[in-house]
């Protein structure tokens, strides 16, 4: 009986935990299709009064926000593709293949880990700058191609791939680049989708990036033009309740639909023993 009790207690709490994490979002869902207005009514409402997608017409057509979403939807895309190839490739080298310096070099990357983004910025601004890639969107997505990050996570995964079975591939006949595609990459899965969650979510919220590489308002993504909003409309708070909604929502349903992939990578090596 006392264990039921505990069990109780303990689902109880995490419920009241989960629910209390969900209310701002589900209150900037709720709030996004209130009439304009009823979201700074006192007291406060949580529910609408009448459900309207008047601001989401707003945003999308005289506000010309859907342009930018397929820009962030692009560019996230394009960097996390480019990114996983990138890292991949990278992260596998050095975890099983033999190349002078290995070591030495992968120490390197890591001490890069320590150094804050905001203090290299300003370098690769000008690098950029230098080649002409300012203002446009190769200038954005160039940097977000090799991730220290990606790189120590794939290197760790395939560490944990048995030697044995690289080595029975290659007493076959096979050569490297057919080792790595069709045993490395299958052995890696887990940890691919985990790395292209974590790339997308990265490249679709940032915003000090794009804001400092690009300087025409049409080639803005969506946080950067998001930002420009509040400025006008900063009263109008179901606008930007329905700004944040349409900002917020593609990442949470990605997240939900490969979160099974996502928690095998974190939790999982290269190989389930």
């Amino acid at each position: 009986m006392k264990r039921i009790a505990a069990a109780a207690l303990v689902n109880g709490l995490l419920t009241a935990g989960a629910v209390l994490t969900l209310m701002p979002f589900l209150w900037m869902i709720s709030a996004s299709l209130m009439p304009t207005g009823e979201a700074s009514a006192i007291p406060p409402r949580f529910l609408p009064s009448h459900v309207t997608t008047e601001h989401y017409r707003v945003l999308l057509t005289r506000l010309a926000l859907g342009r930018h979403v397929v820009v962030s939807l692009g560019l996230a895309g394009t960097i996390t593709v480019l990114g996983l190839a990138v890292n991949v490739m990278a992260g596998y080298a050095f975890g099983k293949l033999p190349f002078a310096g290995k070591e030495r070099i992968f120490q390197v990357l890591l001490a890069a880990l320590v150094i804050p983004a905001q203090v290299s910025m300003l370098p690769l601004f000008l690098m950029l700058k230098a080649l002409g890639l300012v203002n446009t969107f190769a200038g954005v997505v160039i940097p977000g191609l090799a991730s220290v990050f990606g790189i120590f996570l794939i290197r760790q995964h395939a560490r944990e791939i048995p030697d044995s079975i690289l080595d029975a591939a290659r007493v076959d006949g096979a050569s490297e680049l057919t080792i790595f595609r069709t045993i490395a990459l299958r052995l890696l899965t887990p940890i691919l989708v985990t790395l292209a969650l974590f790339s997308f979510m990265g490249a679709w919220n940032d915003f000090l990036w794009p804001l400092v590489v690009l300087t025409d308002d049409r080639l803005y993504t969506l946080p950067v033009a998001l930002a420009n909003l509040v400025g006008e409309h900063v009263q109008e708070t179901e606008l930007m309740m329905a700004g944040s909604v349409v900002t917020v929502l593609p990442v949470v349903l990605l997240f939900v639909a490969l979160q099974r992939y996502y928690v095998a990578g974190l939790t999982a090596g290269g190989v389930k023993g």
